[in-house]
Protein backbone atom coordinates (compact mmCIF):
# COMPACT_ATOMS: atom_id res chain seq x y z
CA UNK A 1 0.00 0.00 0.00
CA UNK A 2 1.10 3.53 -0.79
CA UNK A 3 -0.58 6.57 0.72
CA UNK A 4 -0.19 9.79 -1.27
CA UNK A 5 -0.75 13.30 0.07
CA UNK A 6 -0.76 16.29 -2.25
CA UNK A 7 -0.11 19.90 -1.28
CA UNK A 8 0.69 23.20 -2.93
CA UNK A 9 -2.51 24.03 -4.74
CA UNK A 10 -4.07 27.47 -4.60
CA UNK A 11 -5.26 30.44 -6.59
CA UNK A 12 -3.02 32.35 -8.96
CA UNK A 13 -3.39 34.79 -11.81
CA UNK A 14 -2.73 33.79 -15.39
CA UNK A 15 0.97 33.74 -16.13
CA UNK A 16 1.83 32.81 -12.57
CA UNK A 17 3.44 29.70 -11.12
CA UNK A 18 2.67 27.03 -8.55
CA UNK A 19 4.52 23.95 -7.37
CA UNK A 20 2.55 20.90 -6.32
CA UNK A 21 4.03 18.26 -4.04
CA UNK A 22 2.99 14.68 -3.40
CA UNK A 23 4.44 12.87 -0.41
CA UNK A 24 4.39 9.07 -0.50
CA UNK A 25 4.17 6.92 2.62
CA UNK A 26 6.81 4.48 1.41
CA UNK A 27 9.76 4.27 -0.93
CA UNK A 28 8.74 4.89 -4.54
CA UNK A 29 12.20 5.53 -5.93
CA UNK A 30 12.47 2.36 -7.94
CA UNK A 31 10.00 0.60 -10.18
CA UNK A 32 7.10 3.02 -9.89
CA UNK A 33 5.24 5.16 -12.36
CA UNK A 34 4.21 8.37 -10.68
CA UNK A 35 1.79 10.72 -12.33
CA UNK A 36 -0.14 13.93 -12.06
CA UNK A 37 -3.69 13.94 -13.34
CA UNK A 38 -6.32 16.66 -13.31
CA UNK A 39 -10.07 16.78 -13.41
CA UNK A 40 -12.65 19.46 -13.99
CA UNK A 41 -16.10 18.84 -12.62
CA UNK A 42 -18.17 16.94 -15.18
CA UNK A 43 -15.19 15.91 -17.27
CA UNK A 44 -12.91 12.90 -17.40
CA UNK A 45 -9.75 12.82 -15.32
CA UNK A 46 -6.84 13.42 -17.69
CA UNK A 47 -3.12 12.87 -17.52
CA UNK A 48 -0.88 15.87 -17.05
CA UNK A 49 2.54 14.23 -16.70
CA UNK A 50 4.14 10.96 -15.67
CA UNK A 51 7.59 9.87 -14.55
CA UNK A 52 9.20 6.46 -14.22
CA UNK A 53 11.12 6.76 -10.99
CA UNK A 54 13.90 4.30 -11.86
CA UNK A 55 15.00 6.14 -14.99
CA UNK A 56 13.40 9.57 -14.45
CA UNK A 57 11.86 9.17 -17.89
CA UNK A 58 9.00 11.64 -18.33
CA UNK A 59 5.86 12.17 -20.39
CA UNK A 60 3.80 15.34 -20.76
CA UNK A 61 0.39 16.01 -22.18
CA UNK A 62 0.62 18.33 -25.19
CA UNK A 63 -1.36 20.99 -23.35
CA UNK A 64 1.36 21.44 -20.70
CA UNK A 65 4.58 20.76 -22.62
CA UNK A 66 7.11 23.52 -22.10
CA UNK A 67 5.22 24.95 -19.13
CA UNK A 68 5.07 22.13 -16.54
CA UNK A 69 7.90 20.00 -15.16
CA UNK A 70 7.44 16.74 -13.27
CA UNK A 71 10.20 15.53 -10.98
CA UNK A 72 10.75 12.97 -8.24
CA UNK A 73 13.01 13.28 -5.21
CA UNK A 74 13.67 9.63 -4.43
CA UNK A 75 15.40 10.44 -1.15
CA UNK A 76 12.26 12.20 0.11
CA UNK A 77 9.71 9.94 -1.63
CA UNK A 78 8.16 13.12 -2.97
CA UNK A 79 6.80 13.90 -6.40
CA UNK A 80 6.64 17.45 -7.70
CA UNK A 81 4.88 19.33 -10.46
CA UNK A 82 6.31 22.75 -11.24
CA UNK A 83 3.67 24.71 -13.15
CA UNK A 84 4.72 27.90 -14.94
CA UNK A 85 2.89 30.24 -17.30
CA UNK A 86 -0.41 29.05 -15.90
CA UNK A 87 -3.56 29.55 -17.94
CA UNK A 88 -7.22 29.69 -16.87
CA UNK A 89 -7.74 26.35 -18.64
CA UNK A 90 -5.30 24.76 -16.17
CA UNK A 91 -7.93 25.26 -13.46
CA UNK A 92 -8.78 21.82 -12.05
CA UNK A 93 -8.39 19.44 -9.15
CA UNK A 94 -4.93 17.93 -9.44
CA UNK A 95 -4.30 14.36 -8.29
CA UNK A 96 -1.11 12.45 -7.65
CA UNK A 97 -1.10 8.76 -8.64
CA UNK A 98 1.24 5.79 -8.48
CA UNK A 99 1.54 2.24 -9.74
CA UNK A 100 4.28 -0.38 -9.71
CA UNK A 101 5.77 -0.78 -13.17
CA UNK A 102 8.48 -2.57 -15.09
CA UNK A 103 9.27 0.50 -17.15
CA UNK A 104 6.27 1.69 -19.15
CA UNK A 105 4.15 4.48 -17.69
CA UNK A 106 0.61 4.61 -19.00
CA UNK A 107 -1.33 7.82 -19.46
CA UNK A 108 -4.54 5.92 -18.69
CA UNK A 109 -5.87 6.78 -15.24
CA UNK A 110 -7.30 3.29 -14.81
CA UNK A 111 -3.78 1.82 -14.81
CA UNK A 112 -2.94 3.60 -11.55
CA UNK A 113 -4.01 2.04 -8.27
CA UNK A 114 -2.81 4.55 -5.67
CA UNK A 115 -4.28 8.06 -5.53
CA UNK A 116 -4.06 11.12 -3.38
CA UNK A 117 -7.02 13.18 -2.24
CA UNK A 118 -6.37 15.99 -4.71
CA UNK A 119 -5.42 19.64 -4.48
CA UNK A 120 -7.30 22.46 -6.19
CA UNK A 121 -5.59 24.78 -8.64
CA UNK A 122 -7.48 27.88 -9.75
CA UNK A 123 -6.07 30.24 -12.38
CA UNK A 124 -7.85 33.53 -12.94
CA UNK A 125 -7.58 35.66 -16.06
Amino acid sequence: QVQLVESGGGSVQAGGSLRLSCAASRYTGGGYCMGWFRQVSGKEREVVATIYTSSQSTYYADSVKGRFTISQDNAKNTLYLQMNSLKPEDTAMYYCAAVRSGGYCSSNRWEYNYWGQGTQVTVSS
